[in-house]
């Protein structure tokens, strides 16, 4: 994909991976509508800010219709509430698959036709490494990106026919405020996340693998549970 002749979506674009992701896009000469809940929080230079809450249909079915000259879409905005599937609440549950599974879904299935017509593109859904590895204390951000990275395989089969290319970014922990109480030394710059996601967007990439501990755990996926 040509990013400089890009018109793209970021989710989630006003901090974290998601801002350094508009601003690099920018950078790269593409079109970028910086996506957040609160718009007034985006403050980058050249995007344009762009209403849309992932647990919104409405706002999201409004966001397609303003963005309608998009040819790539970035999942990226998430939560993650350190919730256990048995221990934690039911409701912060639902909200955590609400939000890192259903809305990238429902954000797809809005954009799908407005990429579509506009000649084809990409949907980047940003995913973890937890997606394959399940600690109990996250268990619910665990089970929501494990979902979510069925749907990108299934998506992408379902919308290559309509020329539409869907990608996985996974990686552990990033310096970003989800993972503020995590060590510094075990964090990777979202920069370079961000730079890693961009070229496997260019190069056509299905899957990119941040940081040495995702590639490492997807190489295991093979290996026997560990007991308990």
């Amino acid at each position: 994909m040509d990013l400089q002749h890009t018109v793209a979506v970021v989710t989630g674009a006003n901090r974290g991976l998601g801002r350094h992701l508009a601003g690099q896009l920018v950078e790269r000469g593409a079109k970028v509508y910086a996506a957040a809940r609160r718009p007034e929080t985006v403050d980058l230079p050249g995007v344009i800010p762009l209403r849309l809450d992932v647990t919104d249909e409405a706002s999201i079915r409004a966001a397609a219709r303003t963005a309608s000259d998009a040819t790539l879409l970035v999942n990226n905005a998430g939560i993650s509430t350190a919730t256990p599937l048995i221990a934690g609440g039911l409701d912060t549950v639902r909200l955590e698959m609400e939000t890192n599974f259903f809305g990238p879904l429902a954000v797809t299935r809005a954009f799908a036709p407005v990429i579509e017509g506009n000649g084809g593109g990409t949907v980047l859904n940003v995913l973890s490494v937890l997606s394959w590895l399940h600690p109990a204390g996250l268990g619910s951000y665990a089970a929501a990106k494990a979902a979510a990275w069925a749907q990108t395989n299934a998506a992408r089969e379902e919308l290559a026919p309509r020329g539409i290319t869907v990608s996985a970014l996974h990686v552990a922990y990033m310096d970003t405020d989800m993972a503020a109480d995590v060590p510094a030394e075990q964090k990777t710059d979202p920069a370079d996340v961000a730079a890693q996601a961009l070229h496997g967007i260019e190069t056509g990439l299905a899957e990119i693998l941040a940081d040495d501990t995702t590639r490492y755990v997807k190489q295991s996926l093979a290996a026997a549970p560990a007991a308990a």
